[in-house]
């Protein structure tokens, strides 16, 4: 089944005066792109978030947000004593290049170096934050599931849209073969009087180089091999819309061999009629790879 690299997912949740919103937003790529925005102070909710998408995705431009909002309560405060200890060094660190530029700077009061981010923080015991961690971890899971459905209910609806653009493709396809075998006609008069004008010129010419010159002639007309590459096409591109497993990278080489195949066409249609349909071909083409560049 065909899944689109567009989708969005969310989740929110609550433990104790914590609580949460996830954010995951996906959009086409050409590789595995994840750019996580997650709590530092989460033990192993960034290998974990990682490993779910990796397991999940194959192609996509994902990001994933989260963001704790904590109640404001008037519980106790403690001091964090490596924080603690790095301001302290820094200060002192200060106070020392001053002294030797000859500044005098007045001393820090412990106000001020409770002041310092991180220096004093909100208690909480290692169980609640245990239980925290574990309610993150366990929202992983149905977070990517969801953002996995939405991708294939997405895919669904690309699928089906590129599968009538096939059709299309292989009614344009047959209408050429059909348009390339009425201009057979015109084509031999051409063909017979390119070999005239050829022959008048061949008084000091060999055999050899008349033969080769006419069997560019006819290979310049002939375009039963481009006829046949685009059905080929078809049904390989049919087989990748009914596979399991991602196919966008195929499917836009395939495009890219499709588009070289009209363009050939045209520049060998030798006709008005045959040269509208490689058009058309080529502008149904066009919108199928628009559509392509979202298959993960």
């Amino acid at each position: 089944m065909t899944h689109s690299m567009t989708a969005f997912a969310s989740r929110t949740g609550a433990l104790g005066t914590v609580s949460w919103v996830w954010e995951m937003r996906g959009v086409n790529a050409r590789g595995l792109d994840l750019r996580l925005r997650l709590p530092d102070n989460i033990d192993g909710l960034e290998p974990a978030v990682r490993a779910a998408l990796t397991k999940a995705l194959a192609r996509g431009n994902v990001t994933v947000n989260l963001r704790l909002n904590r109640e404001d309560t008037h519980g106790d405060l403690s001091v964090d004593t490596a924080q603690l200890d790095a301001v302290l060094r820094a200060l002192d660190m200060v106070q020392e290049r001053a002294f030797d530029m000859g500044v005098t700077l007045g001393q820090p009061t412990a106000a001020d170096v409770l002041a310092q981010r991180g220096v004093l923080i909100s208690a909480k015991s290692e169980e609640q934050s245990t239980e925290l961690a574990a309610a993150l971890l366990a929202d992983i899971a149905p977070l990517v599931a969801d953002f996995v459905d939405m991708r294939a209910h997405e895919g669904a609806a690309l699928q089906g849209v590129i599968a009538q653009q096939l059709e299309q493709i292989d009614m344009l396809t047959t209408a050429a073969a059909k348009q390339a075998a009425a201009r057979a006609p015109q084509v031999r008069e051409n063909l017979t009087t390119a070999l005239r004008r050829v022959l008048e010129d061949a008084s000091d010419m060999d055999e050899g180089r008349i033969a080769q010159e006419l069997a560019v002639l006819a290979v310049k007309s002939d375009v039963t091999e481009e006829i046949d590459r685009l059905k080929a096409h078809v049904v390989a591109a049919r087989d990748l819309l009914a596979a399991d497993k991602p196919a966008g990278r195929k499917f836009d080489f395939l495009a890219q061999e499709f588009n070289r195949e009209a363009n050939t066409l045209c520049a060998k249609a030798q006709a008005t009629a045959l040269t509208a349909i490689g058009l058309d071909l080529k502008a149904v083409i066009d919108q199928m790879r628009e559509q392509i560049q979202n298959v993960e």
